[in-house]
């Protein structure tokens, strides 16, 4: 991107509800290795490096995600400008006027490129030659979108509408219309006519552009905005909005709030091998079929099986005689649904969130920014947890009131504070944690420490921890 100021701006939402199990509430899609060897986060950070001449990304993230997003960009050394916490969702919209209002009181005219971070782009070299056209038409004063040529007639997916050719980016549109999902036979019908667009949900326009259209056409938001960034406080790396400051915004899509309304909206076609992931059946084609027509990943044996998506996260899963399956093996939940109701996997979420059940949003295995930990056995007086703690990391200085611990250092080499005891511990070692003990769980290594930890007392749950110092600023939090 030479002699290009771009500043990505990575969007890191979403409800973990559309490729259930795989992804989760706690720990959604974005932040797994579905395709290409890394996280889909890791991926869209790497196709917007400073090697490729972009400035430094701004992530908008789930407060939830913060740890995730900061380890995730750790392990590929990604600079992030900064890290602004929703701390609950708003949709596009707000989190678009709330990353331009923050650019903009550095350079009004930064051109901001809004990428989702859960998409798949399979051809990098002409995903930056399609940026560099859509940056000449944002740069004019266009609010850009990157249209993807539809190679079939796809019911998933939005379409754009090409109108007036732009004068100037050679290929580039004025938007006609947008228009909502079609079904197959509308779908048929732009596919056959030409002049339609899929609609990516990846943008770029200058900062002032953008509040200028919103002052316009959604100004009640744009002050909520404002007043929400203005509440914001630095917490470690992060920018974290205020609650009710945030939650006062109100909810809309940036298709629908500004896009659809704004007469500055315009259309760069491209192809460069995208993807959203918004279905198994889409997930599938990005995996690439077997000469069965199967997309297998994990320890999978599929004998006469045919156009069937089967994923194994551990355990051997096999099948006979089947046709068009998705086929989902987790450690802690089996999922199985014809291929073509693959659009319809959250109602199988909403059931279950409606029985009160945690698999909705959390994996067996949960995510901490010191670690892991997963749940092996549990029953009415005990459980029993694998931990893993990161070299270097700490887990906080803790008590709990309705549970003593035991654990059994497996590999690496632990520091255990125990009231005012220190032990340094190593493999084969074990310790014990009264009830109501002041307790700290430290990894002094260069290698991760695992231990075993089993839980005896009357109450379980997570929310039974006193924490009295913290590195990671949750002394509030459960």
């Amino acid at each position: 991107m030479a002699n290009l100021k771009i500043k990505p701006v990575v969007l890191s939402g979403g409800s973990g509800s559309r490729l259930w199990p795989l992804s989760r509430a706690k720990y959604p899609k974005q932040f797994l290795d579905l395709v290409g060897g890394k996280s889909l986060f890791a991926q869209t950070l790497e196709r917007v490096s400073a090697d490729y001449g972009f400035e430094a990304p701004l992530v908008i993230a789930n407060e939830h995600h913060r740890f995730i997003v900061n380890d995730q960009a750790a392990q590929i050394d990604a600079g992030l400008d900064a890290v602004i916490l929703e701390p609950v969702g708003r949709n596009t919209a707000p989190a678009v006027a709330v990353a331009a209002l923050h650019a903009a009181k550095t350079d009004p005219e930064t051109l901001l490129l809004f990428l989702p971070s859960d998409h798949v782009i399979l051809d990098t070299p002409g995903f930056h030659k399609a940026i560099k056209r859509a940056a000449m038409a944002a740069g004019d004063g266009y609010l850009t979108c990157f249209g993807m040529k539809p190679t079939r007639a796809e019911t998933g997916y939005g379409y754009i509408a090409e109108g007036a050719p732009l004068s100037v980016v050679d290929g580039g549109f004025q938007i006609q219309a947008f228009k909502e999902k079609p079904d197959a036979v509308t779908a048929e019908g732009y596919l056959k006519s030409g002049g339609f667009s899929w609609n990516s949900g990846m943008f770029m326009f200058r900062a002032d552009v953008i509040l200028s259209e919103m002052e316009a056409h959604a100004p009640a938001m744009l002050n909520a905005a404002k007043q929400a960034l203005d509440s914001a406080h630095a917490d470690l790396n992060f920018l974290r909005m205020d609650r009710d400051a945030f939650g006062a915004v109100p909810a809309d899509s940036i298709d629908y709030a500004i896009m659809e309304k704004t007469t500055r909206a315009a259309v760069v076609p491209s192809e460069f091998g995208w993807s959203d992931l918004g279905s198994f059946s889409a997930l599938a084609d990005a995996v690439g079929g077997d000469e069965n027509g199967n997309a297998v990943k994990g320890d999978v044996i599929a004998l006469e099986t045919s156009n069937s998506y089967i994923h194994s996260d551990g355990r051997l899963v096999a099948t006979l005689g089947v046709d068009d399956l998705i086929v989902i093996s987790n450690e802690d939940c089996v999922m199985i649904a014809p291929k073509d109701r693959d659009q319809d996997v959250k109602k199988l979420v909403d059931a279950i969130k409606l029985e009160g059940r945690s698999e909705a949003d959390l994996h067996s295995t949960v995510y901490r920014p010191w670690g892991t930990y997963r749940s092996i056995a549990i029953g009415t007086n005990y459980q029993v947890k694998e931990i893993v703690v990161y070299p270097g990391r700490r887990l906080s200085l803790q008590m709990h009131h309705h549970r003593a611990e035991h654990w059994v250092i497996v590999e690496g080499t632990a520091k255990v504070t125990r009231d005012d005891e220190t032990l340094m511990m190593q493999a084969d070692e074990s310790v014990y944690l009264p009830l109501g003990c002041k307790h700290r769980l430290e990894n002094p290594g260069i290698i991760p420490l695992r231990l075993i930890e089993v839980q005896s007392g009357a109450y379980l749950g997570e929310d039974d921890i006193v924490r009295f110092e913290d590195d990671f600023n949750r002394e509030g939090e459960k």
